[in-house]
């Protein structure tokens, strides 16, 4: 098949969970022995290479503002697909939903991929929220078919629109790096940090995260807040805003010193409450990490009995204390976190489930 994945801001992965998810399965695909093409964003393109691990890309412009950037570039994208005689394309978020029936003309099929409740992000205004919404219903209108990465998702997406979905989760890599490099130029040791990652954004609760650790007098492990945001600047200044020097922030990171520090801590926190599948959780769960997490229901459909919850900032605080001094615990709920990620969320399979709805789209 000839495929094109759309939406994200491209390979190789330099930002965040739709990225990942367009290099693990465009990759795993092209081995497979299809034809793949993903479309990547100018500003965060590392590399003008057309081709990255088989893969073919093709890098557009867009407008570098906090509501335009993505839509704009989305939009690009869908315009060039109609001359590119693709079988089917996965398009990543809603952003331009209301405009993919343009590929269709052409005689292409389209899958949109609604990722979580965007609308409910608290970064966006009543107007952005009313528009996301709207999106969100018009994928079921324009697609040929729509993807959810959660139960709970698919099951609010046929309640409000009476739509069917397809269910694929968000894939997770067997990881086990041990010490090395990074980890000696942050001056940390193995399982002696507490590991969190996001983008600072309000809903994914960074400061909350800060704010409770700040709270604990000599902790035992030390906090490692990985991550960033664009338009976000007064909002980091505020997560940022301690004096503590057991916290480490360090930016985004990716590829290899991503995965060394997630290997290597001690527990790991999930703090968001927007979204499905959430790419660190099931990250955490294939590094064999203990999850202490947001008591949300997304959260739980994926950790089950594997995660340890809090609800509000003091049993968040309650929490963050039971668990430095508790290592059994936090060994024992990391193994059952692993195992769950090896049996459902292998990027292996979540390849096969893509490939096989591809193929009946293209058939029907």
């Amino acid at each position: 098949m000839k495929i094109a994945i759309l939406g994200s801001r491209g390979i190789p992965v330099s930002y965040g969970g739709f990225e990942t998810l367009a290099e693990e399965l465009s990759t795993r695909l092209v081995a497979k022995g299809h034809d793949v093409t993903v479309y990547c964003c100018r500003p965060y393109s590392t590399t003008d290479d057309r081709i990255y691990q088989g893969v073919k890309r093709i890098i557009l412009p867009t407008i570098r503002t906090k509501i335009l950037e993505k839509p704009v570039f989305a939009f690009l994208s869908l315009l060039s697909s109609t001359v590119e005689n693709y079988d089917v394309l996965l398009m990543l978020g809603i952003s331009v939903s209301f405009f993919c029936f343009i590929p269709r003309l052409s005689g292409q099929k389209i899958i949109i991929n609604i990722d979580g409740l965007e609308w409910q992000r608290r970064k966006w205004g009543p107007v952005i929220s009313s528009l996301l919404k709207f999106e969100e219903r018009m994928a079921g209108v324009t697609a040929d078919m729509v993807v959810t990465d959660s139960r709970r998702v698919q099951e609010y997406y046929r309640e409000q629109y009476r739509r069917d979905s397809i269910y694929i989760a968000y894939g997770a890599e067997m990881i086990n790096y041990l010490p090395g490099n990074i980890l000696k130029r942050y001056g940390l040791n193995r399982e002696e940090y507490i590991f969190y990652v996001s983008r600072f954004e309000p809903e994914n609760n960074p400061l909350l995260v800060r704010e409770a650790y700040d709270a604990i007098r000599n902790p035992s492990k030390k906090l490692v807040m990985v991550g960033d945001a664009p338009y976000a600047g007064g909002y980091i200044q505020k997560v940022k805003d301690t004096k503590n020097p057991d916290i480490l922030f360090t930016g985004y990171l990716f590829g290899n010193a991503y995965k060394e520090l997630l290997s290597n801590a001690y527990f790991s926190i999930q703090a968001t409450e927007v979204g499905g599948t959430h790419p660190a959780l099931v990250e955490a769960m294939g590094a064999g990490r203990c999850v202490l997490a947001n008591d949300v229901p997304e959260h739980r459909e994926v950790l089950g009995n594997a995660g340890i919850y809090y609800r509000g900032k003091e049993e968040l605080i309650s929490k963050l204390r039971e668990l430095m001094t508790d290592p059994l615990l936090v060994k024992e709920k990391g193994m059952s976190a692993r195992k769950i990620a090896q049996d459902e969320y292998s990027w292996e399979k979540i390849t096969d489930e893509y490939e096989r709805l591809f193929q009946q789209t293209v058939k029907r």
